[in-house]
């Protein structure tokens, strides 16, 4: 099995992005659209490990005093046959870092994939969604989740819920 570590947004945001891609006609185009119910924003990926308490144990350590983010679903881009959205907020780049974002090498983007292809995304889908700016929101946990795959594709199933606390307000502006 398969772990990774990620923020799941929430209702209004997944409804306020369906209707954007309702509007621009998504489906098609050669490309295999993710379904609502595996959006994700990845902060830190695992690959297959064997002991998921000792997983829970190491990133409960990692994430421990981190606030939550304030986050927004904003903009677009590709990355080699991944269309996704862009993630702007406070706190989420220092949240990914924690969880173990950019382990491997890369720099870490947060991001919500929203569709893969076999070949080059349509570069018409990226400047489509390039304009999308979805309302903020405060990631109140983080999860730790687990891909299985069968005939459907991934199956994601959260293991563990960690709660982010409540940023403090900065005192320095009464």
């Amino acid at each position: 099995m398969t772990l990774f570590s990620a923020l799941l947004p929430p209702a209004e945001a997944i409804e306020a992005l369906r209707a954007e891609l309702d509007r621009l006609g998504a489906g098609g185009d050669g490309l295999r659209w993710e379904p609502p119910e595996r959006w994700h924003i990845t902060l830190g990926f695992y690959g297959v490990v064997e002991d998921e308490k000792r997983q829970v144990d190491w990133l409960r350590e990692r994430l421990r005093g981190h606030p939550a983010p304030t986050l927004r679903l904003a903009g677009s881009g590709t990355f080699p046959g991944v269309l996704w959205i862009g993630v702007d907020g406070s706190g989420v780049l220092e949240l990914g870092t924690a969880a173990g974002a950019g382990r491997e090498g890369r720099e870490y983007h947060p991001h919500l994939t929203l569709a893969r292809a076999r070949r080059a995304v349509p570069s018409r889908w990226k400047r489509r969604l390039a304009g999308f700016r979805g309302e903020p929101w405060t990631a109140a946990e983080a999860v730790l989740m687990r891909s299985e795959r069968d005939d459907r594709g991934p199956r994601y199933t959260v293991v563990e819920a960690f709660p982010l606390p409540a940023q403090r307000a900065d005192r320095g502006s009464e």
